[in-house]
């Protein structure tokens, strides 16, 4: 056989470590070293200061505090916090990245008082 048939069945080996190769959507680079809020699939939050990500959305977060839910109500946080220290948050199970400061809370306009 001759050299010329060791690109295997793709043809253009190039080409096929190119398109392996994916960036990722989000830019956290500009994050590092700030405080970011994570929400995770299944309701948990937490906050800490970013201090690594992969394009896998793999995170290191330090100073991490977990915000608990209300037993009764899953889906509504407490006041309560829980001091984790230094975490990987495994990007799998990442839902929601967003920065702490110019964040604010807002009422759900979906959510209608009891009168």
């Amino acid at each position: 056989m001759s050299s010329e048939n060791k690109g295997g069945a793709g043809g253009g080996g190039g080409d096929q470590k190119e398109r392996k190769r994916k960036e990722s959507i989000v830019d956290l680079a500009k994050y590092l070293e700030k405080n970011v809020r994570v929400k995770f699939a299944g309701g948990r939050e937490a906050a800490g200061v970013l201090k690594g990500f992969d394009p896998l959305l793999n995170l290191v977060l330090d100073d991490t505090v977990e915000f608990l839910r209300d037993p009764d109500d899953p889906m509504k946080l407490t006041e309560d916090r829980r001091s984790l220290g230094l975490v990987v948050c495994r990007g799998t199970s990442v839902v929601l990245i967003c920065p702490s400061e110019g964040m604010e809370q807002i009422t759900n306009p979906f959510v209608q008082e009891n009168a």
